[in-house]
């Protein structure tokens, strides 16, 4: 008895390890832009366009390290790559914390889309998969953004604790300083997690019994990627996880639409992320269990039908003091849709019938053209913003996101469709 509880304790803190390895380590390049928008721009000095061309050196990098990362994590331990990388993403926060100048943004973004990367993401996709056994992937990958999200959610509570205290009520009466030490504390906070989250991995994620030590990379490129690509359920995934990080990275916009649409103050506006943030934990846990039950592929499609419904109400309403009850309703629904893709888009490669010895590769080469989004949408949407006076960059924006959502929903529909196809071929075999 005393053993099975260890053993599942034990299990239990795998888990718990993964999903603050996996929300700790994005938390440095994503969170403070996410939350603190307003903030950021007004410490370090930069404009929407600027930070947007920071975070596409970020994707730029990222891409590389997408395609190169999921073989490597197919050839080494994921406990040891997850290790080195949240120890080198929290260095780097360390210099983040001295607030650089433009160039050095460049830089430290640059590292990290290696850091969070090339070590870390496949190792990740792969531990949890491993995690989830066999008939329990969307609860594995339900419960990682479930817990990722009730994490970034404490964590964004604790930094809006901290930018209240540091602020006063009335910002006219602002010292000089005052911004920058808040985000300076702020930034410590994200570093000690992301330290931390090193520790527990560490501690409690076990080594994998099915690397391929015996086998030179170059081999498993080759042969990994032969019985990847030669699956065709694997290019509307692409498209997929494209269409669905791209309402992710719009969730990045929410804070300054709601000071700037509804005139909210700093603090307000980064409750409207903490609210978003707040649901992502719930909206995880419902797609994982519903994607048992009826199929991930079944659940995205929904998804990105709600996502269509709402985008188009933020694109073409005009905000107004009586429509804040919008604003929030409308956050909500949005907010379920985005966390529930982004919960079990990757448990589609179970349902592909990807071998779990090449899951990394797989991972790899969707992740190549899933999130390109790095590379794009925040420059891109940074210039929507500084180009368009008022509310009319913000619709824009929205815009574009309707325009991806339903690119998901069509994409979906065809990965279905090939789906039944498969499962009609293989029941006449």
């Amino acid at each position: 008895m005393t053993r099975h509880l260890s053993a599942r304790l034990y299990r239990v803190m795998g888990i718990v390890s993964l999903v603050m390895a996996g929300e700790a380590i994005f938390s440095l390049p994503f969170h403070v832009v996410r939350f603190f928008r307003p903030t950021m721009l007004e410490v370090f000095q930069v404009s929407n366009l600027q930070i947007g061309q920071v975070q596409a050196t970020y994707g730029i990098v990222a891409m590389l390290s997408y395609f190169l990362g999921g073989p490597l994590a197919d050839r080494f331990e994921a406990r040891n790559l997850l290790i080195v990388a949240l120890f080198a993403t929290g260095i780097g926060g360390l210099y983040f914390a001295q607030i650089p100048d433009l160039q050095g943004l460049y830089y430290l973004y640059a590292f990290w889309g290696c850091s969070t990367i090339l070590l870390f993401w496949g190792a990740l996709i792969k531990a949890t998969r491993d995690w989830g056994g066999l008939k329990e992937q969307g609860k594995a990958f339900g419960f990682l953004e479930a817990g990722r999200g009730l994490f970034a959610a404490i964590l964004v509570s604790l930094a809006i604790a901290i930018l209240s205290f540091a602020l006063p009520t009335d910002l006219d009466q602002l010292v000089s300083g005052e911004r920058r030490q808040a985000m300076q504390q702020i930034i410590y906070l994200y570093v000690a997690t992301t330290l931390l989250a090193g520790v527990f991995v560490a501690l409690f994620i076990p080594i994998q019994n099915h690397v391929k030590r015996s086998k030179a990379p170059a081999f498993i490129l080759r042969s990994g990627l032969r019985r990847v690509l030669s699956n065709p359920l694997i290019w509307p995934q692409m498209l997929i996880v494209m269409s669905a990080y791209v309402a992710y990275k719009g969730v990045d916009y929410y804070v300054l639409y709601s000071t700037q649409g509804y005139g909210l103050t700093e603090i307000e506006g980064a409750n409207i992320g903490g609210l978003s943030s707040w649901i992502r934990p719930i909206a995880a846990v419902l797609a994982g269990l519903l994607a048992d039950r009826y199929r991930p592929s079944k659940v995205v499609i929904a998804a990105f039908g709600l996502l269509i419904i709402g985008y188009f109400l933020f694109a073409f309403l005009t905000p107004a003091a009586g429509l804040y009850w919008v604003l929030v309703i409308n956050v909500v629904i949005t907010s379920v849709a985005v966390y529930a893709l982004h919960a079990i888009y990757f448990a589609l490669v179970a349902e592909s019938k990807i071998p779990i010895a090449v899951t990394g590769t797989a991972v790899g080469v969707i992740s190549v053209i899933g999130f390109t989004p790095d590379i794009f949408m925040a420059p891109g949407m940074g210039w929507l913003l500084d180009n368009n006076t008022g509310i009319t960059g913000h619709q824009k924006v929205f815009s574009a996101l309707c325009a991806f959502a339903i690119l998901g929903f069509v994409s979906s529909g065809f990965f279905i469709r090939r789906f039944r196809r498969g499962m009609a071929a293989g029941s006449q075999t």
